[in-house]
């Protein structure tokens, strides 16, 4: 049994270690939460459908990353996927499977063929022999910064930003 997660819980790993304690033993991560809207002038709901982009790869890829090792489950990434790329990447973080509706959606079946061929590349170009020897070779417990992953590095990151760079100190005296 799988269970699909969306992205909106308080302790992700201690929900997932509950899941796999009920029997499941599959878990899919990010499920996306649909979203209707309100059109207030008609007193109704609007069904509102907006498909994934690559941007929506990020959340997903940090929970797969954060998890994978650290749960005995397996883990397959939904939300974001729509090139090579974000499937190697999805790979490298710890995912055993990728999800691709909306690229399928969008560009039709041929995504799936590119997205193949993008993964063979991928691995090539890492000096892996296989997916598995790729699978989560950039997961949490293996990346060379592993606080790149967990919320305190949001400071660092935003102090790295450009934008704030200059005003980064006084940031961190309000904090």
């Amino acid at each position: 049994m799988a269970v699909k997660l969306g992205p909106y819980h308080t302790s992700l790993p201690h929900l997932c270690r509950q899941l796999i304690g009920a029997g499941a033993r599959g878990l899919v991560v990010s499920n996306r939460v649909y979203q209707p809207d309100l059109d207030v002038g008609a007193f109704e709901v609007v069904p509102n459908v907006r498909l994934s982009t690559s941007d929506d790869l990020r959340l997903p890829l940090r929970w797969v990353a954060i998890l994978a090792g650290r749960i005995a489950a397996s883990l397959a990434l939904s939300g974001g996927v729509h090139t090579s790329l974000d499937a190697v990447k999805a790979v490298m973080a710890g995912a055993d499977a990728v999800m691709m509706a909306s690229a399928l959606l969008a560009h039709g079946p041929g995504t799936l063929t590119s997205a193949r061929l993008g993964l063979s590349d991928g691995m090539a170009a890492h000096d892996d022999d296989s997916v598995e020897q790729m699978t989560a070779s950039m997961r949490r417990s293996a990346a060379s910064d592993p606080a790149a992953f967990e919320r305190t590095n949001a400071m660092r990151a935003l102090i790295r930003y450009d934008s704030v760079a200059i005003i980064g100190k006084e940031i961190l005296w309000l904090i």
